[in-house]
């Protein structure tokens, strides 16, 4: 069996992931203190409230403290000449090996979170479907997108 890659994604996207995870539970936190008024005025049962508000404590736990951290242990990436290597999940760890031949376009995406840490993501398009690495430092994503499309052009040039 082939090692994990050795490439890993930038250190902020912890920070980045709990932001946008944070984000999504304040919402939820605003339904919550939705439910507490409407259970108030017409004076419903205080359980639901109790155990809605238990549900978001173990939800923001989770997804604001445990999973970025897995997730950013997992996730890694190795680019050879002739294929593309990344591993990533939380649970079900996958491996990918995308070969140069079938990348037909990759991208850089960036928004407002990994913008305000300088971070990007790069996609690599095949025609089956969409890879991406998340959260790179911005220099390094532009750089990995000009190295793997210069040699995806090599590979389809071989061919």
């Amino acid at each position: 069996m082939r090692e994990a890659p050795s490439q890993r994604i930038a250190p902020t996207a912890l920070r980045a992931w709990r932001i946008a995870a944070g984000m999504v539970n304040i919402i939820l936190w605003l339904l919550v203190i939705t439910l507490g008024i409407l259970t108030y005025i017409y004076e419903f049962s205080t359980w639901y409230v109790t155990i809605a508000l238990i549900l978001v404590l173990v939800l923001l736990i989770l997804f604001v403290v445990v999973i970025p951290k897995i997730r950013y242990r997992r996730w890694r990436y190795e680019i050879f000449d002739k294929e593309i290597y990344i591993q990533h999940g939380l649970i079900i760890v996958t491996r990918t090996i995308v070969p140069m031949t079938r990348v037909q376009h990759v991208d850089t995406t960036q928004g407002p979170i990994l913008k305000r840490f300088n971070l990007a993501g790069v996609q690599i398009s095949t025609a089956a479907t969409i890879h991406t690495i998340p959260a790179l430092e911005e220099a390094d994503a532009i750089q990995l997108r000009d190295r793997i499309s210069e040699l995806a052009r090599v590979a389809i040039d071989d061919v």
